[in-house]
């Protein structure tokens, strides 16, 4: 493989910049680039593990375009598996780019998206979902979705994913013996024995799947829109969930007439907010297209926050709302709103649309906590463990519910009396299905899909 390089930070004015190289001529790029100020001779004679503070050098004229630090790494004991140099210099955007120009003038090739990880991968140092972990390790935004990618990082989906290709591997193993060698008088393989086998390797599959739902609204947010009256306190409530002012809010009834956007983070979830114009009967022409807009944001979200005024009774548009939010089966939170100001109204009466029915201040700022141990209920985040989880993505989802149909199959054949040669091809299946998970038999084009999603420079 060619020795290629890129700008592995931030392209942004900060402390420092790394440029990374990595490739067989790796180190004679940077011998060229490079002069340590320490006695090393040359960078050539650098171990790996080592640093040295130097000059980076242009060499076509022999100036100094910056001081830097020059990290080395050896093959094969490197991220990549590959000899590996990182220059560091100063965080300015155009010393960057000027110090990998010269690094591409002098032997390197320009690094594609996620090209050192999928080295690392080519070379045998990371499984393919070891590999995919880094980036969920780069994009996490919570302390879940780092624990997750961490676990995976270390290897517990592969190990997990390897414990069940080994066991259909025993499986075909002695099937294929007894089918195979009949006079070498080899004992009859065992329906009970093998039925547990395959249903233990489904139950695996099944519960690194139970947690894809959860894992994926933790990684992108959960869609929610807040819905009500006007003036019933959406935009306050919007505004408190956010931190800061985003909607507009006035005594007016109906000042939000088109539906605003923003996310919002409330401890490990991101809700992905949007403040609809009040469901209500109108002749505005503008207004009813915003509502109307409401309605499609109800039928498309996860989440729905009902935000009732509890300083007044209820109206039959509220209640059409309700009706309408349980008919579309949506996860509902009702928010009583204006807590600050007495109610007249009977929380046990909406007990019969959701179970989680909270009073709030939004004004006040009161009823974020509450609103946050809802969602955590309603996506059953309440005591999750998060020190054995990992959370597969949806490639990892899609090869593994393969695996999993292609189990069942197999359980179904055996169970109706099918011959053994059945079962063998459904678990068969399922290993080709489960190798593609883990890497091992993935096509170029799978490889190619998952590290073109890596940023440049990683």
């Amino acid at each position: 493989m060619s020795t290629v390089c890129a700008v592995s930070t931030p392209l942004a004015e900060g402390g420092i910049s790394v440029i990374r190289i990595s490739g067989e001529k790796a180190l004679e790029v940077a011998a060229r680039v490079f002069i340590p100020f320490a006695s090393f001779g040359s960078v050539l004679n650098m171990k790996g593990y080592t640093c040295a503070h130097g000059r980076v050098i242009d060499p076509a004229d022999g100036k100094t375009v910056d001081d830097g630090v020059l990290t080395i790494f050896r093959a094969p004991r490197s991220y990549t598996g590959e000899d590996v140099a990182e220059i560091s210099c100063h965080g300015g955007v155009f010393i960057a780019k000027k110090v990998l120009r010269i690094c591409l003038e002098n032997g390197c090739q320009p690094a594609d998206r996620g090209e050192f990880t999928k080295r690392a991968f080519l070379n045998g140092k990371l499984s393919l979902t070891q590999a995919e972990s880094v980036m969920d390790m780069i994009s996490a935004q919570g302390e879940y979705t780092l624990r997750a990618a961490r676990l995976a990082g270390e290897g517990k989906l592969f190990r997990d994913i390897t414990s069940v290709k080994d066991r259909l591997i025993k499986i075909l193993g002695e099937l294929a013996a007894w089918v195979d060698y009949p006079e070498e008088d080899l004992p009859e393989v065992e329906e009970n024995s093998l039925r547990h086998s395959l249903e233990s390797s489904a139950q695996v599959l099944s519960g690194i799947l139970k947690d894809y739902d959860c894992g994926m609204l933790l990684k992108s947010g959960i869609d929610t829109v807040i819905a009500g009256r006007p003036n019933v306190g959406k935009s306050t409530l919007m505004n408190m969930l956010l931190g800061y002012d985003r909607s507009i809010v006035t005594d007016i009834a109906g000042t939000t007439r088109d539906v605003i956007e923003e996310s919002a983070r409330l401890g490990e979830f991101i809700l992905k907010l949007s403040d609809t114009a009040g469901i209500h009967e109108t002749d505005d022409k503008v207004e009813k297209l915003g509502v109307d807009l409401a309605r499609k944001k109800i039928e498309g979200c996860a989440l729905v926050i009902a935000v009732f005024d509890t300083s007044v009774p209820l109206t039959d548009e509220d209640y059409e709302l309700l009706e309408y939010v349980k008919s579309v089966g949506k996860n509902l939170v009702i928010a009583l709103n204006k807590s600050d100001l007495g109610t007249v109204l009977d929380k046990e009466s909406f007990k019969k649309y959701t179970a989680h029915v909270i009073e709030i201040s939004a004004k006040q700022g009161e009823g974020t906590e509450e609103i946050k141990a809802a969602c955590a209920e309603i996506f059953s985040l309440a005591g999750y463990d998060a020190d054995s989880t990992v959370f597969v993505n949806e490639r990892q989802k899609n090869c593994a519910s393969q695996a999993l149909n292609k189990l069942n199959a197999a359980l179904s054949a055996l169970n109706s009396g099918e011959t053994l040669d059945a079962v063998t091809v459904m678990i068969d299946y399922a290993l080709q299905s489960l190798a593609e998970l883990t890497g091992e038999c993935a096509s170029e084009q799978v490889v190619a899909e998952v590290f073109s999603k890596f940023c440049v420079g990683k």
